[in-house]
């Protein structure tokens, strides 16, 4: 056995650094038509057989659950590591919701136990995605979910989580030669925390192979697997086909000298990274089948050299914007639509609201504080927003622990879902006002407040305050106008 395939990414699980994604099942099935059950079984065997274990789907990877079921049932619960993510639309989730999903997809897979379940949350500001994930660690702690993971997080919100209580192993995020993302602050975040990273998209939907070296551009349509539609974004994201086939280019010499292929460069590389546990490798079961591709992986190392003229190439690219998974969050949705249209209809209000006369609206985000004391989370009088002061609270739960900089982003998710609420969003701010405990404090809440509005730049005030509540750290208000 090749020590140099296999990691633990978590106590007690072990898993193969060249993860096998099972996202293109849902390709293969565009037209309506299932995948065979027991020959995709079958490749799955094939690939665990010689040593490539562990496999990566979704409850939305078409019937990729199913398949994987009938791979357990016929090859016994130690035969390999499942992963599944559950990706609920976005709105109110109810305890009982997250139950449901959780037991379908043990159904599906024929199991007792999920080895992990990555979770996926739509928007920040709508509170939902809390709820779920301390709903998933209490399934975790009944024994029907062995680990939790992330998929998309962004390292603002993997702050929150990890300084929330909230027992999570990885995050699931695109990494790759052209997205860079991931190797700045969020690994920084993964090392301090023991947070692994599983990196997808890093062979970009085929592109990064001798396919497509001194090839003309392909055009977006139909004739593009999904896969390739999602990743030519990317490329024009990154500079665009002439600066990619100098990256193809780069690699290819790489490649030459150690007797592999592009896609294997491409993929080392990100596998080398620091915070990486493993890099997804997807694999349509029963058509196309990479595995003695794949076990090259293990078959060199990448020298100094070598990363040497990868960095070098990387730094003609063109940064992807944003952090980790903002791609389905926020434009440009570097999806293989372009746009959300396949994944969700629309985005539910994250609070209540009450007309209170004809020119005046509240939103209330059900804290215990807004009856006690008589206000609103928020009012609208006019084209005119006023957010009340906000803390880290969710329900009885303080979020983000003693991190002041966690419990700042987590307030300004509050103060988004707030306006968004009341018809306004993020960019309408003109002003915030920022009371902190501790005067010491003022960096990390200054630095997210920094993150959150670097754009925006409303006019803003900190002063320091004795705040109610021992357990807050920051508290901010917000005044909004919507033009």
């Amino acid at each position: 056995m090749n020590p140099s395939k296999y990691t633990e990414l978590a106590p007690g699980l072990t898993i193969c650094r060249a993860i096998t994604g099972l996202w293109q099942i849902a390709d293969m099935e565009r037209d309506g038509t299932k995948v065979n059950s027991q020959e995709a079984a079958k490749a799955m065997k094939a690939y665990a057989d010689s040593g490539f274990s562990t496999f990566d789907m979704a409850d939305h990877y078409g019937s990729a659950e199913e398949i994987a079921g009938v791979f357990r049932s016929q090859n016994g619960a130690g035969k390999a590591q499942l992963f599944t993510k559950w990706v609920p639309t976005p709105g109110p989730i109810t305890k009982d919701q997250v139950r449901a999903a959780v037991e379908l997809a043990l159904i599906r897979m024929q199991s007792d136990q999920i080895d992990l379940m990555q979770f996926h949350a739509w928007s920040y500001a709508h509170p939902s995605w809390v709820d779920c994930l301390f709903w998933l660690q209490e399934l975790k702690n009944e024994g029907l979910i062995r680990h939790i993971g992330l998929t998309n997080f962004d390292a603002a919100h993997l702050q929150i989580v990890v300084n929330s209580g909230i027992e999570v192993v990885s995050n699931q995020v695109c990494f790759s030669l052209l997205d860079q993302r991931a190797a700045g602050k969020m690994s920084e975040l993964c090392l301090r925390h023991n947070v692994k990273l599983l990196a997808f998209g890093t062979v970009a939907g085929g592109f990064l192979s001798e396919k497509w070296l001194d090839k003309s551009e392909p055009i977006q349509s139909e004739f593009l697997t999904w896969s390739q539609m999602k990743y030519k974004r990317f490329i024009d994201s990154a500079g665009g086909w002439e600066k990619f086939q100098s990256l193809l280019k780069t690699l290819q010499t790489i490649a030459q000298k150690h007797h592999v292929g592009i896609a294997n460069i491409a993929s080392k590389y990100i596998m080398d990274q620091p915070a990486v546990a493993g890099v997804i490798i997807g694999a349509r079961l029963g058509q196309s089948e990479h595995i003695s591709e794949n076990e090259k992986l293990f078959s060199f190392e990448l020298d100094k050299s070598d990363k040497q003229e990868v960095s070098k190439v990387l730094g003609t690219l063109k940064k992807i914007p944003g952090d980790c998974g903002d791609e389905y969050r926020k434009p440009p949705f570097l999806t293989a639509s372009g746009d959300l249209s396949h994944h969700i209809e629309h985005f539910p209000s994250p609070y209540p609201t009450f007309e209170v006369s004809e020119n005046r609206t509240k939103a209330l985000s059900g804290t215990v504080w807004e009856d006690l004391a008589g206000f609103s989370r928020a009012v609208r009088k006019g084209n005119r927003i006023l957010v009340s002061g906000t803390t880290a609270t969710h329900g009885p739960k303080s979020m983000g622990g003693n991190d002041p900089g966690a419990q700042a982003h987590f307030i300004i998710d509050k103060l988004e879902g707030a306006i968004q609420s009341l018809g306004g969003k993020l960019e309408d701010v003109v002003r915030t006002r920022i009371f902190i405990r501790n005067i010491s404090d003022w960096e990390p809440i200054a630095r997210a407040h920094g993150e959150r509005f670097k754009d925006i730049q409303p006019a803003n005030t900190m002063v320091r305050a004795e705040l109610i509540g021992e357990e807050y750290l920051v508290e901010i208000e917000a005044e909004a106008v919507v033009d």
